[in-house]
């Protein structure tokens, strides 16, 4: 069984030359309707955003432009992500599976908003049916978190109560930690732990400042170039 495989994203196409695009599309694996699922993920944090499908048109729209391309099995047509709405989906790198039978694109979704429902996620309701927004990674989980306890606080929340303490509370104990993760990492003892208290805090800070996690990944993305 072949190992999964990554595309580059369309905008190296070029410099990497025909036979990248000759792989892929030699490599996926149509059913027998002609048809690929296709899964969505955003680039930022990791988080589901849609599942639709493809036909080889769409496969060869997408490498080509840059932007997702799918098939509506209700219309019949080929129908181009966020064209009406403007929630347009940039692929940053295209992946198959195992099988060849399951595409995962990787994007960076416009306006923050991939379901016609108007949620970031179509993935939005748990399986009891009640709205829950897909897991992403531990920072956006443990954020989301801390956010719930801003709007809706606990008292017996050691979060609700540093929230409710204010910004010189919030600060002074991002000032703690940090010099204990430097005493740590000159100790080598408890680097993980004490950076994962740094991170908590820093958090709380987002949280309070009504700045979105998301926001710290698209700058910490600038700093890939």
């Amino acid at each position: 069984m072949p190992a999964a495989a990554a595309v580059m994203a369309p905008h190296q196409f070029k410099s990497k030359g025909a036979p990248t695009l000759v792989h892929v599309r030699e490599a996926a694996r149509f059913d027998r309707d002609g048809l690929i699922p296709a899964v969505v993920q955003d680039m930022l944090d990791g988080t589901v955003l849609m599942v639709a499908w493809m036909n080889r048109e769409a496969l060869e729209r997408t490498l080509e432009t840059g932007e997702s391309w799918f098939w509506s099995r209700s219309r019949q047509e080929l129908w181009h992500k966020g064209a009406t709405s403007g929630h347009r989906q940039k692929i940053k790198a295209l992946r198959y599976d195992c099988d060849s039978d399951v595409l995962l694109l990787t994007v960076e979704q416009q306006g923050d908003i991939a379901c016609h429902l108007g949620e970031r996620s179509c993935f939005h309701r748990d399986a009891a049916g009640d709205y829950e927004p897909p897991p992403a990674d531990t920072l956006s989980q443990v954020f989301r978190v801390v956010e719930e306890r801003k709007a809706h606080p606990n008292p017996d929340s050691y979060t609700s109560r540093l929230l409710e303490a204010g910004s010189n509370q919030i600060l002074k104990k991002i000032g703690e930690e940090a010099t204990e993760v430097v005493m740590a990492a000159k100790d080598g003892e408890r680097v993980a732990e004490e950076v994962a208290d740094l991170w908590y805090h820093t958090l709380v800070l987002l949280a309070h400042a009504d700045v979105d996690i998301l926001d710290v990944y698209r700058a910490l993305q600038q700093r890939r170039r």
